[in-house]
């Protein structure tokens, strides 16, 4: 039996269906995260975060690094 639950995004509450019975057709799907990015997330957020978030978060820990970590 597939497990979907509908959440609210902790970080700007927008509604989506979370698919962890189905973890390959849920929208978080085909994001992948550095060992150093899910850290960041995990320390921030205990719950799934929306699609939008997670690519934004990703984008901009992305340029973060580059902008501050990679030009020191």
């Amino acid at each position: 039996m597939q497990k979907h639950e509908e959440k609210r995004c902790p970080r700007c509450h927008a509604k989506f269906e979370c698919k962890v019975g189905n973890v390959a057709n849920c929208q978080c799907s085909g994001i992948a995260f550095s060992v150093e990015e899910k850290a960041f997330l995990e320390e921030r957020y205990n719950d799934c975060l929306c699609r939008n978030c997670l690519l934004e978060l990703k984008q901009r820990y992305v340029f973060f690094k580059e902008k501050y970590l990679y030009n020191a």
